[in-house]
C-alpha cells in the first residue's frame, strides 16, 4: 500500500484519523470532530465538555456520566467505526476506523490479560496503528497475572490488622475488591466515589463486589480492608486514619515492578497490578496488528518507537500539534 493510501494522523485535542472527507476525534477534553469516540472512562481519556454525540460503548456512557457533572451522553454509532473491547478497565473499546483505502486502529489504553471479569485484547490487523506506550522499556516486564493475584490475597492473610488499599476508583479499585473477596478479611469498605462507580459495572457484568461504603463515623476492625481511590493517599483524614489504627497500607500499580514506587507512596506493600500491557505485551499487539505505520503515544512512546525502528517498523512518537509526517 502506498503512504499516499494511509489516512492522517494527529494529536491535538485528542487522537485525529481523516476518514473520508471527515475527520474523527478520539478521548478530546473538548470533542470538536465530525465523529467524536471516547475510548473508555478514565479521566485523562474524558471529555471536559460532553460532545453532542459519541461512539463508545454503553459502559463507558454510564461510567462518564457518574464521573461528570450537567449533560449526560449516551452510547453513539458510526458505519466507519468499529469498538472491540480493549480489556484494559470495564467497557473500555479499541476503535477501528474504515477509512476507505486502508484501516487505523486507535488502542486507547490496552491489557491483553483476561483478568477478573475482562476478557484481554485481541487486536485485529490494520494497515496504521496509534499505540499507547505506557510501559514501552523493556524494564517493564509484569509476572504473570495469577501470581500477583495470589500474592497479594496471600499477603492479605498472613498479615496481621487492617490493611487501607489504593487503586484508581475506576479498574484497579474494583479488581482490589475481588481480591479482598477472596482473602479471609472480615469487612470490606470503599469509598463513595468507589462505590457509585461499582453499580454500572456489577449491573454489566454480573459481578457482585461484597462492599460496604465507608463513612468517616465508621471503625475499621482488626481484621478489615478498606479500599480508596490513590489520590487520596495523602490526605490528612487518610494518614490520621492509617495512624489511628496502625493500618498497614497498600500501592498496587505496574509501577511497582519498580522500588520507587513504593517509595513515592509511601506504602507499606506494593503489588505491579496492571491494567496496561507491559512491553513484550505491547510487542505482541503490533505483532498481531501487523501495521504498514506505527504511532507511538503516552508513557515510553520514544523509547517503544525506537524499538520498532530497529525491528524493522515504520514507527514514530505522535507529537502534539504535528500535522503530518514531514512534520516528526
Amino acid at each position: 500500500m502506498s503512504e499516499d493510501t494511509l489516512p492522517t494522523v494527529r494529536y491535538r485535542d485528542g487522537i485525529e484519523i481523516d476518514i473520508g472527507g471527515e475527520t474523527l476525534v478520539a478521548d478530546a477534553d473538548e470533542p470538536r470532530g465530525d465523529v467524536n469516540v471516547l475510548s473508555h472512562a478514565h479521566g485523562d481519556h474524558l471529555y471536559g465538555d460532553a460532545p453532542g454525540d459519541v461512539v463508545c460503548s454503553g459502559l463507558t456512557a454510564r461510567l462518564a456520566n457518574v464521573r461528570r457533572d450537567g449533560e449526560r451522553i449516551e452510547a453513539g454509532s458510526h458505519p466507519a467505526v468499529e469498538l472491540y473491547p480493549a480489556g484494559h478497565i470495564a467497557g473500555s473499546r479499541a476503535i477501528l476506523v474504515d477509512a476507505g483505502d486502508a484501516r487505523a486502529l486507535y488502542t486507547g489504553d490496552i491489557s491483553t490479560r483476561d483478568r477478573f471479569y475482562l476478557d484481554g485484547f485481541e487486536p485485529p490487523s490494520a494497515d496504521v496503528l496509534v499505540i499507547e506506550t505506557t510501559y514501552g522499556k523493556p524494564a517493564y516486564t509484569f509476572p504473570p497475572q495469577a501470581t500477583v493475584e495470589r500474592e497479594l490475597v496471600d499477603w492479605l492473610d498472613d498479615t496481621d490488622g487492617a490493611v487501607v488499599l489504593f487503586g484508581y476508583a475506576l479498574g484497579r479499585a474494583q479488581k482490589l475488591q475481588l481480591l479482598v473477596g477472596r482473602s479471609l478479611r472480615d469487612r470490606l469498605f470503599v469509598s463513595e466515589a468507589i462505590a457509585a462507580l461499582n453499580d454500572p459495572i456489577a449491573a454489566a457484568t454480573g459481578v457482585e463486589f461484597g462492599a460496604e461504603r465507608w463513612s468517616r463515623d465508621a471503625e475499621l476492625g482488626a481484621n478489615d480492608a478498606l479500599v480508596l481511590p490513590t489520590q487520596l493517599n495523602k490526605l490528612a483524614w487518610v494518614e490520621s486514619l492509617v495512624e489511628s489504627t496502625d493500618a498497614t497500607t497498600v500501592g498496587v500499580s505496574g509501577w511497582a515492578v519498580e522500588d520507587a514506587f513504593k517509595y513515592r507512596g509511601g506504602y507499606d506493600a506494593t503489588f505491579p497490578l496492571s491494567d496496561h500491557c507491559d512491553f513484550e505485551e505491547l510487542l505482541a499487539v503490533v505483532e498481531r496488528v501487523d501495521p504498514e505505520r506505527v504511532y507511538t503515544q503516552h508513557g515510553f512512546a520514544d523509547e517503544f518507537a525506537r524499538h520498532l525502528t530497529r525491528w524493522g517498523y515504520d514507527a514514530t512518537t505522535l507529537k502534539r500539534n504535528q500535522t503530518s509526517i514531514s512534520d516528526f
